[in-house]
């Protein structure tokens, strides 16, 4: 049988380096797309998997990554859209945007959205790594997608967590008859540097001698290549979300299939 071809993102370092490796390991051809040319490149070419760079603070690198993709791959048969990370004050991007809610959310949704014909003749998977963020922090507010009246890292970072679920109920209501399988999951406490910028309490814990009593990126990684490996409907099902491997708990918010909807339309609208 011929090896899938699987994208992550954010897979210059933590989970997503972790499920790269895990999944070459496993015989899939992996793209490792990060920001850092050098981490990017030390991660792709100590499991022999090519890899393309990309900032998602700019949509125009989203852009140009997609459209390298669909030259480069005539099959995308897994998409993780791995990269986010909890930011500091709140800064704009040069698009106009909140940049926790553009990295974490619209970027992955212009990459989706731009890949999905390809996608779709794939009968690929798309995973979005999501967080109990959702859970505890999050007050989504759809007037208000920028935070420009009112922005706290934390509650950002939960919004944006919560658009990954939204996204992936979406994905599945628009695309799973026509054979997109679409997923999201919560990693678990990682030991990474994805607070690092921050000045969250959170960063004490994500970001200091804490993290030694937490998980390792390749634990949180697990979920990521279950969803990505295990056939659908051995324990996951399209549409879901989950944390260790098991069907997690979410907010009230994560199952309003209204918002979903109009989340996406807005989401169309602001990387258009």
């Amino acid at each position: 049988m011929a090896s899938r071809t699987v994208v992550i993102t954010g897979a210059s370092d933590g989970i997503g380096a972790a499920a790269a490796r895990a999944l070459a390991a496993g015989g899939d051809r992996v793209v490792v797309v990060g920001r850092s040319p050098e981490k990017t490149r030390a991660v792709a070419e100590s499991i022999g998997a090519d890899h393309l760079l990309a900032d998602f603070s700019r949509l125009d690198d989203v852009r140009e990554l997609a459209s390298t993709l669909l030259d480069r791959y005539p099959a995308v048969d897994v998409l993780a859209n791995n990269a986010g990370g909890l930011m500091g004050d709140r800064t704009e991007t040069v698009d106009g945007h909140e940049l926790t809610f553009q990295v974490n959310h619209l970027a992955p949704f212009l990459l989706t959205s731009l890949l999905l014909p390809r996608l779709i003749e794939s009968r690929a998977r798309i995973i979005q790594t999501s967080s109990v963020a959702h859970r505890l922090y999050s007050a989504l507010d759809l007037a208000d997608l920028d935070a420009r009246t009112s922005y706290r890292a934390e509650r950002a970072y939960g919004n944006a967590k919560l658009a990954n679920i939204l996204f992936t109920r979406e994905l599945h209501r628009r695309f799973h008859a026509q054979g997109i399988s679409a997923t999201a999951f919560h990693p678990g406490v990682v030991a990474t540097g994805f607070a690092r910028g921050s000045k969250s309490g959170l960063r004490l814990l994500y970001g200091t001698v804490l993290n030694r009593f937490i998980a390792s990126p390749a634990k949180g990684a697990d979920t990521l290549v279950w969803l990505a490996t295990a056939p659908e409907g051995e324990g996951w099902t399209s549409g879901g979300y989950y944390a260790r491997r098991k069907p997690g708990k979410e907010s009230k918010d994560a199952g309003d299939a209204a918002k979903a909807a109009e989340l996406w339309r807005l989401s169309e609208q602001m990387v258009a």
